[in-house]
């Protein structure tokens, strides 16, 4: 006998939040990579070479991306939770 797998049916609002969730998660790793960044530049004295005030800026500007991100997915995911509650009330 085959058993015939079923695909539990998922809202899209359901869904969504979901995956908003996940990816309210992975913003932590991904400022991580993204502050690794600066320590694969070159530390050379070549005209091309990268200042440290560069490399500042740099992670300066990577921690407000994180945090207006953090914040704008937090305001979505709120609003998520209200139009749910909203419906189900």
């Amino acid at each position: 006998m085959s058993a015939k797998h079923t695909i539990p049916f998922l809202e899209r609002q359901s869904y969504r939040r979901r995956r908003l969730i996940d990816t309210i998660r992975t913003l932590p790793v991904i400022g991580a990579v993204l502050w690794v960044v600066p320590l694969l530049w070159r530390q050379s004295e070549a005209p091309d070479v990268v200042t440290t005030s560069d490399a500042i800026i740099y992670i300066f500007m990577v921690w407000l991306l994180l945090v207006v991100g953090g914040g704008w997915l937090a305001r979505s995911l709120k609003r998520s939770d209200a139009e749910e509650t909203e419906r189900e009330g």
